[in-house]
């Protein structure tokens, strides 16, 4: 199995049911491991209390979790060359850098569509 970033966007999506969740719960079960900023825990249940729900013990099952010991100013401007995101969307691709520089060895899995167009830019496969 090859390995791969989670973006929060794809938790979310699983935990509400939204359009792209089976898919993306099928991209979660093939990769291994699973990488993620622990931005997502905060992302992931922020969204579960807007709308009221209760994080499932599962959520965070397999996750890696990423915890850069340096800034990531490189990584950052790097992928700021790539298109403009909000705060949350380029920490996660920086902390994709992080662990894979040249974009060759992770794969990317988002459902947000600027941070698809800047991943891809960047070299990673985009699930």
């Amino acid at each position: 199995m090859a390995a791969a970033y989670l973006d929060s966007s794809c938790l979310v999506a699983i935990a509400f049911g939204e359009p792209g969740a089976r898919r993306v719960a099928a991209a979660v079960q093939r990769y291994s491991p699973l990488f993620a900023s622990n931005l997502v825990e905060a992302e992931v249940l922020a969204a579960m209390a807007r709308e009221h729900m209760a994080v499932e013990p599962e959520t965070f099952r397999g996750i890696s979790w990423v915890f850069p010991d340096r800034q990531l100013t490189t990584e950052l401007e790097r992928a700021l060359d790539f298109g403009r995101l909000r705060g949350g969307d380029l920490w996660h691709v920086a902390c994709a850098l992080y662990l894979d520089p040249t974009a060759s060895e992770l794969a990317f899995l988002t459902l947000d569509v600027p941070q698809q167009r800047v991943a891809a830019a960047l070299g990673f496969k985009i699930r």
